[in-house]
């Protein structure tokens, strides 16, 4: 599997964290625990931010290559 393939993966994959987070926050019922909820938005902002690094790290690597390839 490509790191680009990998990186959309873990971005969606935040993205729905966070969004299923922000629901059961906005429901208000008395049984959210908004410290465990503050905890798993927190979790979606890093793994959404460690998938961009892997997104700019491919990035780097490729033009790493076609330089290679045009010297």
């Amino acid at each position: 599997m490509d790191p680009l393939s990998i990186a959309r993966y873990g971005m969606m994959s935040a993205q729905d964290r966070l969004a299923r987070s922000a629901a059961r926050i906005a429901s208000g019922g008395d049984d959210v625990d908004l410290a465990s909820e503050t905890v798993e938005q927190i979790k979606a902002k890093t793994q959404f931010e460690a998938s961009a690094r892997v997104v700019a790290f491919a990035d780097e690597m490729w033009r790493s290559l076609l330089d290679i390839q045009t010297n």
